[in-house]
């Protein structure tokens, strides 16, 4: 797989609650590069900080990769932040 670059603003799963799993929608041109609309582990980038996390359907026709309060912190993002994401890799650790 070549690798995917996207901008994305950092979201909360279920913005009505305010908090928990934080996400960012995968733009709908990669999504069939990534692998489909399927939950997998996947490896890239935040910014320039390198992370692995997971990409799952969020509904709609939609692909959601999960973004931990780890890769926020080391990214220096917030949910509500637009940054700049790579999908390097799908698969293994």
């Amino acid at each position: 797989m070549d690798a995917r670059h996207f901008s994305g603003t950092i979201r909360y799963w279920n913005p009505d609650k305010g908090s928990g799993l934080a996400v960012v929608d995968i733009p709908a041109e990669h999504v069939e590069a990534i692998g489909g609309l399927r939950q997998q582990r996947v490896h890239g980038t935040i910014a320039t900080a390198d992370f692995t996390s997971s990409v799952m359907p969020a509904g709609g026709g939609r692909l959601a990769l999960s973004v931990s309060k780890a890769m926020m912190q080391s990214a220096g993002v917030a949910v509500g932040d637009t940054a700049e994401f790579a999908i390097l890799r799908i698969g293994g650790d």
